[in-house]
């Protein structure tokens, strides 16, 4: 029988899972709902017993098991210890340990965003790279930064947190992570919308902004498209300051492109081709025009980059 393995991918609502093969093949995908007791740790013993379970059900060997990789919020060392387990509760423990107990096979964890990008380099947006940031524009800004394939996760296993970087000193709101003027709120859907809001107090412009219902990350960059001045003003702003993050981010390690994913990136080619006029006015002359793409594997990724952490260990 083929070799196989399971990527698991830990979010806040929802685990999801994914069967693979050894050369990649997404053969099977489920999820179920986030259990969220006791300081996350349920989650895990969750997990566990659901691969069990599908062990079990679809009749696999263990010794054809490769093992399962992990994609989890927050900081993960490279042995696992999970450090803080971001917006799920607090508590130190080692994933790898824990899930390796309850399923008896190896385990391989990693911080969710930093996984995410691996599997947009493996099979996604990113593929045909060694080098490559990934940025997720969602709810928050997240993100994972590749180098010659593999994830730069840092001492803590909390490299590539992008959307804390500082963009403005003169921020007054505070922002999730406790500091002002982070990236994040102003590029994420939340801190687009609070850039609209913002913009249309400041104007008496007239803006198709005005008559929507509920202003979204999505309805600002409908009305970018179709031209209206106050919306691709939001646009340009947002824009800017990706750009200047991304040219301090592409002077430190040199990428070959961006990826970017995440439920902002569906605007499409108006978010990446403002995001490359801005990053191309603030970067130094030799790192001008990378790449700019999409992420291609939506809510996948995370199941993906965790298949390929596991598959990387083989032969270690």
């Amino acid at each position: 029988m083929r070799q196989v393995c399971f990527g698991i991918d830990i979010g806040g609502t929802a685990v999801k899972a994914g069967l693979f093969d050894a050369e990649g093949k997404l053969l099977d995908k489920w999820s179920f709902p986030t259990k969220r007791t006791e300081e996350g740790k349920d989650i895990v013993a969750d997990a566990a017993e659901f691969i069990n379970g599908k062990i079990a059900e679809l009749k696999l060997q263990k010794e054809n098991i490769i093992g399962i990789g992990v994609g989890i919020p927050g900081p993960v060392k490279d042995n696992g210890d999970v450090l803080e387990l971001a917006n799920l509760g607090h508590g130190y423990f080692n994933i790898a340990e824990e899930m390796k107990s309850r399923t008896g096979l190896n385990v391989k964890a990693g911080n969710d965003a930093n996984v995410a990008a691996l599997g947009e380099l493996w099979q996604g947006g990113g593929k045909g790279y060694r080098n490559m940031v990934f940025v997720t524009l969602g709810t928050g800004v997240g993100g994972g930064i590749i180098l010659n394939g593999s994830i730069l996760a840092g001492s803590n296993g909390a490299g590539g947190e992008i959307g804390h970087i500082l963009v403005n000193e003169e921020e007054t709101v505070t922002c999730g992570c406790g500091k002002r003027g982070c990236l994040e709120q102003y590029a994420s859907a939340t801190g687009i919308v609070r850039l609209a809001k913002n913009i249309l107090e400041e104007s008496e412009e007239p803006s198709k902004l005005r008559e929507a219902d509920e202003i979204s990350a999505k309805t600002v960059f409908d009305c970018a498209k179709e031209g209206d001045a106050l919306a691709m003003a939001v646009v340009d702003k947002a824009c800017h300051y990706l750009g200047i993050v991304f040219s301090h981010i592409a002077q430190v390690i040199d990428p070959e492109a961006f990826v970017i994913g995440g439920g902002v990136s569906k605007a499409g080619e108006i978010l990446t081709e403002n995001i490359k006029k801005h990053y191309n006015k603030y970067v130094m002359t030799t790192l001008k025009n990378k790449e700019f793409k999409l992420a291609t594997l939506g809510n996948d990724a995370g199941i993906y980059g965790s298949a390929k952490m596991i598959l990387s260990t083989i032969g270690r």
